[in-house]
């Protein structure tokens, strides 16, 4: 036990690469191996990595060297592992292992190899596996908030995306696994789950035979947990059944993320996604129609290939429209395993930045104004931070998903993990006030 050695873990990426590092962690611990926060205090370090974008590369590839500039030895896992692995061993000799984005589970062995000097390379060409309940986890979130998977994989394949490349088809756990997981979590005093996957609304297709989000909502409704939020709703899946269940169900919290990527029908085709035209405005309409209190958040690329000024302005006129709560706005960025590389008439990258600047600036007031409606009102407010000096406290409303959107900021007396009554008294583009009642 004493001589196993220390190991500190840089985590990069999106909610489904931390619930990878934390599985990670949970083996380790599990096995004797002491985790320390401190990179520089720890013999190995794990980076798990990011390769979905330009940007996500850049970062990860920064954190590698700065830690090989230290001397750390390296194990890489993640999505850059499984995308380079021959360009990672040969750059980076301080590399010691790489664990492809399906062979995590495998880090004990990894670790017990590497300590026999071994420079060892775990990457499943094709990942299958989806960790469930049974495999150890060490949360790395706040104690009140946990994100939960309830698939892994992609079978979309749209023109720009390289996720099928790096995390395999999809593959769904079974209602069973997921509920169980989730009394797991609420035994552990979490208080908001996030059901996350690439294609949430699409969950159990491929286990079922048809999509069963509906039918997992209704018995997650059953579990001792307050909020139950859903990332990733594709809006083809969000059906009748799935619009009920959210509706009926009281503790799935009335919050949509819609990865919609655009508006204007010749995009959404050059893009190869599962829908086009018109579908999107029908959805939008829909679903404020059926559940008139939906918070929906979205995310849209500008840049694409061929994307022209006309096609921009559609995507504008969208925006304002429907007046989304939330919005995130990317750059296109060229994946050459993808079939979007190749495609003529590629946007300058100075004209799709500013195209997102300026769609950012079209959101603003729409985000100000709904945030403005919060004043006067009294909501649930999960408090994830405090100061027992000030008696100043920062939370989310049901409004706010973790990271990806605002806060509220509470005066009073707030109890930590637990949900609270505050009045909004003010706010901001981004952010909401407020006094604990």
């Amino acid at each position: 036990m004493g001589n196993k050695p220390t190991i500190a873990i840089s985590h990069l990426g999106c909610e489904k690469n931390r619930i990878d590092s934390e599985h990670m962690l949970g083996l380790l611990a599990q096995q004797g191996y002491s985790i320390d926060a401190n990179e520089e205090l720890a013999d190995y370090v794990i980076v798990n990595t990011c390769s979905f974008i330009q940007e996500a590369r850049e970062e990860s590839v920064r954190t590698l060297v700065e830690l090989a500039e230290a001397n750390k030895k390296i194990i890489i896992s993640g999505c850059m592992a499984q995308h380079f692995q021959e360009e990672l061993l040969q750059e980076l000799p301080e590399a010691v292992a790489l664990v492809g984005t399906g062979d995590y589970q495998k880090i004990v062995d990894v670790v017990q190899r590497v300590e026999t000097g071994e420079r060892v390379t775990e990457v499943s060409q094709n990942p299958t596996f989806v960790a469930d309940e049974m495999t150890p986890r060490y949360r790395t979130t706040n104690e009140a908030v946990a994100y939960l998977r309830v698939a892994e994989g992609c079978d979309y394949r749209c023109a720009f995306c390289i996720i099928p490349h790096l995390r395999g088809n999809q593959r769904s756990r079974s209602i069973e696994s997921i509920v169980t997981e989730a009394q797991q979590l609420a035994e552990q005093g979490v208080r908001e789950i996030i059901l996350i996957s690439q294609i949430t609304t699409n969950y159990g297709l491929d286990l079922y035979g048809e999509p069963k989000l509906a039918e997992l909502l209704r018995v997650l409704g059953k579990v001792d947990i307050p909020w139950i939020r859903i990332h990733y709703a594709y809006p083809t899946g969000l059906t009748e059944k799935v619009i009920d269940a959210i509706r009926e169900t009281p503790n799935i919290l009335p919050y949509l993320d819609l990865p919609l990527q655009h508006s204007h029908p010749a995009i959404l085709k050059a893009m190869n996604r599962p829908w086009q035209g018109q579908v999107n405005d029908n959805i939008i309409e829909r679903l404020k129609e059926a559940i008139p209190n939906a918070i929906l958040r979205t995310t849209f690329i500008v840049g694409f290939p061929g994307e022209t000024e006309e096609h921009f302005e559609h995507l504008i006129n969208f925006v304002q429209r429907h007046e989304f709560d939330h919005v995130g706005v990317f750059t296109f960025s060229p994946e050459e395993e993808t079939p979007a590389y190749q495609m003529p008439n590629q946007v300058p990258s100075e004209i799709a930045k500013e195209r997102r600047n300026y769609l950012m600036e079209i959101q603003q007031p729409i985000a100000a104004k709904k945030n403005q409606k919060c004043v006067g009102q009294t909501v649930e407010v999960l408090i994830e931070q405090e100061n027992p000096k000030t008696e100043e406290c920062i939370g989310r409303s049901i409004r706010f998903a973790p990271e990806v959107d605002g806060v509220v900021y509470v005066r009073g007396k707030g109890q930590l993990n637990s949900i609270m009554p505050v009045k909004i008294t003010d706010a901001d583009v981004y952010d909401l006030y407020g006094k604990v009642i």
